[in-house]
């Protein structure tokens, strides 16, 4: 099965879009605290999410233990549990070769997000992975975006559709790997109806203010989820895990019209 397929199982599974992002700030309680902390946010989330991305950076903060806090972790999802790896990695195919393996191969999560700004030969290690995903960065949440991502070339193209090409060129291949993108919500205005209907990872939503009403405008058929991390891990409230993506899950489907 094709992981697109597989995650838009999940989402019809869960009646949810909802991807709960798992940041764990590394200065709070040690390790242990984080494992603990981590294991409630999963068992009370499970039942509202479509999927799970975990942060690199948080882990790598807190040296080898986060690392092997990390292949704990994943060793502990769900099979039916989609997990996207968000790393961002970008370098030359031989040094990619090696991060495909480590993550598909020896961490075996679902999907990994992507910087595609070094070419196709850069994502190509990740194109032959049966069941897999990757989701290369087209235009993020932060302001920063407009410096590059969103600018216009000479053709009338955004530079982010030379993003999307890639994830075209990967298709016509027919690479078994599946290719979405990120599209972060604080910034999709003028950008949704020139995505192509495939898998798009949507961080910005909650804490970074984004608002969903483009996102169901658009009226798209991929298996989209929309991440939401802060508002679930650290909102300044007294409720649980588990109400929190409740909560965020009935708001994104009351956006859909669901």
């Amino acid at each position: 099965m094709r992981y697109a397929e597989r995650l838009q199982q999940r989402i019809k599974q869960t009646g949810s879009r909802l991807c709960v992002g798992l940041d764990p700030r590394p200065g709070e309680g040690g390790t242990e605290f984080v494992r603990d902390f981590l294991r409630r946010v999963v068992e009370e989330t499970m039942p509202w999410a479509a999927a799970y991305k975990p942060n690199m950076a948080y882990f790598e903060a807190m040296g080898i233990e986060g690392i092997r806090l990390l292949e704990d972790l994943l060793a502990g999802m769900p099979d039916d549990v989609p997990v996207i790896l968000d790393a961002k990695r970008s370098d030359i195919g031989e040094t990619q070769k090696y991060y495909a393996q480590g993550y598909f191969g020896r961490w075996k999560v679902d999907a990994v997000t992507l910087n595609p700004f070094l070419g196709y030969d850069s994502i190509e290690p990740f194109l032959d992975w049966q069941g897999k995903g990757i989701y290369l960065l087209a235009v993020t949440s932060n302001p920063g975006s407009a410096d590059f991502q969103r600018q216009t070339l000479l053709d009338g193209r955004a530079v982010f559709e030379l993003v999307t090409a890639l994830g075209a060129r990967a298709a016509q291949e027919g690479r078994p790997t599946d290719v979405g993108y990120v599209v972060g919500l604080t910034n999709a205005a003028g950008v949704l109806e020139r995505m192509p209907d495939a898998p798009l990872l949507v961080p910005g939503l909650g804490a970074q203010g984004g608002d969903l009403a483009a996102l169901a405008a658009a009226k798209r058929q991929a298996p989209d989820v929309i991440n939401v991390s802060r508002g679930i891990l650290y909102a300044a409230d007294d409720r649980d895990f588990g109400s929190r993506a409740m909560d965020w899950a009935e708001k994104i489907n009351a956006a859909y019209g669901q």
